[in-house]
């Protein structure tokens, strides 16, 4: 491949990285988000595990609405140093960041997280990240 075709190639990929989100995801999703091309390949979700079929029921976030705002459990276990949830992530309605709980896996003995909410009207994401299963996402309504 030549430098041209190179640069080329280069720029409609980072183009794409930047413009597709907004047109794969744009707008609020809801319960729908199962059916993203994205769900299964960049994202897991319950419905769409892709090559994790077989761990969706403990990598899978549980999202529940709170007087405060919202938990995040993910039924997984924190084995330390071999296999734990990293992280949760609370995205808004337009997947904006909103807050995240990192967890150590030597002190949390469950991967709960509590985020306070303000102004959210619709939809919130929620993001559960495992060191060996990837990333898995759940939708809730508030």
């Amino acid at each position: 491949m030549d430098r041209r075709s190179f640069i080329r190639i280069g720029m409609a990929g980072a183009a794409t990285g930047i413009i597709a989100p907004e047109i794969v995801l744009a707008g609020s999703q809801g319960k729908n988000i199962s059916s993203s091309d994205m769900a299964g390949g960049l994202f897991y979700t319950k419905e769409s595990p892709g090559r994790w079929a077989k761990k969706a029921g403990s990598h899978s976030p549980i999202l529940e609405k709170t007087d405060a705002g919202v938990r995040i459990v993910t039924g997984h276990p924190m084995k330390s140093n071999d296999h734990w949830i990293i992280k949760h992530v609370l995205l808004d309605s337009d997947f904006k960041f909103i807050a995240e709980n990192i967890f150590d896996p030597n002190k949390d003995k469950a991967a709960i997280s509590n985020f306070a909410l303000s102004g959210q009207t619709s939809v919130v994401y929620g993001l559960s990240v495992c060191n060996l299963h990837d990333t898995w996402l759940t939708v809730l309504e508030v």
